[in-house]
């Protein structure tokens, strides 16, 4: 059984132009990284002309498709009866993408089938468990 697992969705980017346009992005979820899920956007949606991808928690996600949900970087929102709004917030301005829910509901769902909500800590690796704080711990103080 794979350990990855990606999905591409159709966001629609919300611009200050009263229009919406559609960019691919993918979604992906490591089971090496079971708390974790990213969101992939190509170069032709991103102001730098680069690949960006956004990490964030999947429980954000799955706590966002039924009702507001972060308030960092990323936040997530129900919109409407079948969409879901994702906001990136960085230095250089907020990104608000349209996803629908559906698609977002069967990311989940196979995440979830890969590792189950609750059983995340037993496919943590200790050794790099301990490393990834060590350094989080350092960069603060």
């Amino acid at each position: 059984m794979s350990t990855v697992i990606e999905q591409a969705v159709e966001a629609r980017l919300v611009a200050s132009a009263p229009r919406m346009e559609t960019v691919p992005a993918t979604l992906r979820y490591d089971r090496e990284d079971p708390f974790a899920v990213s969101m992939a956007f190509p170069p032709p949606a991103t102001l730098e002309g680069v690949e960006v991808s956004w990490a964030f928690s999947r429980d954000l996600l799955a706590q966002g498709v039924d009702g507001p949900a972060g308030v960092g970087d990323v936040r997530v929102r129900p919109y409407g009866y079948d969409r879901t709004v994702l906001e990136f917030h960085a230095p250089e301005g907020v990104a608000v993408v349209h996803i629908r829910t559906a698609e977002l509901r069967d990311f989940l769902a196979r995440s979830q089938h890969l590792v189950p909500v609750g059983r995340e800590h037993h496919y943590l690796e200790a050794g790099k468990w301990d490393q990834e704080l060590a350094a989080l711990l350092e960069e603060y103080s």
